[in-house]
């Protein structure tokens, strides 16, 4: 089964569908990348993710999967070589889904306000994200990764937030992370972003800082 062939259809500038490259490369997977046209979505996007109608979505032989942190565990119960996404104790197991759906249900909604509100919204907005992120830092104990001594799960999921929170920053001129008062969390950051892999990944930084200067402006003067 795990053999069968993989593809990913994907945006590159989406921080859900980085989450399904860093696991694939960490795995070391061989799979086929597929750029979708959010303005315009295909009909392949369309026929294997009827129901969300967005990216990312993993086909491994004809089956598909929707929802970047289903596809997740599903890559880790498929394919079981080294690296291990999720940990083998069930505590750790689950402390891992629950910073993953935290980060997902508080941290992303609060960034997608402050990206996209004005005002006093948005500086509620970005109290929240900075809030959010001190609680993660709790979560690293003293630890080099949240998977411990080497990048797991957690550390996929929440890393979105490393390299969507720097440019968020810089696209409305607000600073979300206190070096001062998140320290551990700021250098989880610089860490985990310049592991060679997860580097390889990413997208360039003038060209992502460019898109999302142009979406905040669609989204602002719009909701003006």
């Amino acid at each position: 089964m795990a053999e069968e062939s993989v593809t990913l259809i994907g945006f590159w500038g989406s921080p859900f569908v980085l989450r399904v490259k860093w696991a694939l490369e960490l795995k070391v997977i061989q799979y086929q990348y597929v750029e979708e046209d959010l303005g315009n979505k295909s009909p392949m996007l369309l026929q294997y993710n009827p129901v969300y109608k967005k990216v990312p979505v993993l086909v491994h032989g004809n089956k598909p999967l929707a929802e970047s942190l289903v596809i997740l565990e599903y890559i880790d119960e498929t394919w079981k070589q080294d690296p291990p996404l999720l940990p083998h104790d069930p505590y750790e197991r689950a402390q891992a889904r629950f910073w993953s759906r935290f980060v997902d249900e508080k941290s992303v909604p609060a960034l997608m306000a402050t990206f996209s509100k004005g005002g006093e919204e948005q500086q509620k907005a970005a109290q929240e994200v900075r809030e959010s992120l001190k609680i993660l830092e709790g979560g690293l104990e003293g630890k080099r990764y949240f998977g411990g001594e080497r990048i797991g799960f957690a550390d996929i999921t929440i890393g979105l937030l490393g390299y969507w929170v720097r440019i968020v920053e810089e696209t409305v001129g607000i600073n979300l992370i206190d070096k001062e008062l998140m320290p551990e969390f700021d250098a989880w950051i610089d860490d985990f972003l310049e592991f060679p892999v997860i580097k390889e990944c990413m997208p360039h930084h003038d060209k992502l800082l460019y898109h999302s200067k142009a979406f905040h402006k669609i989204l602002t003067s719009s909701s003006t």
